[in-house]
């Protein structure tokens, strides 16, 4: 366990020691959960995770278009069965 005074500047900021950062694997820029449990505040490394919503409406365009047409259907379905392999 290491233990280091940190200063919070009048900005709110901190500078975490070098030696914690390297045995944490940290670098420039990585991001950290900042938590407050009884009284401390914990530090954990996080991961960024970027994601996207889609709206029901763009998934329901995307079903339309990605929808086979009777025909299309009946024609891969006839494909499947005549290809079907044999056990």
């Amino acid at each position: 366990m290491t233990k280091e005074n940190i200063v919070v500047s009048d900005r709110g900021q901190i500078t975490l020691p070098s030696a914690l950062r390297k045995s944490l694997g940290l670098r420039g820029n990585s991001v950290l959960t900042a938590e407050q449990v009884g009284g401390r505040i914990v530090l954990t490394p996080a991961m960024v995770i970027e994601m996207e919503s889609y709206s029901e409406e763009q998934i329901a365009e995307w079903n339309r278009a990605d929808a086979l047409k009777e025909s299309e259907r009946s024609r891969l379905l006839a494909k499947l069965k005549k290809n079907k392999p044999r056990v």
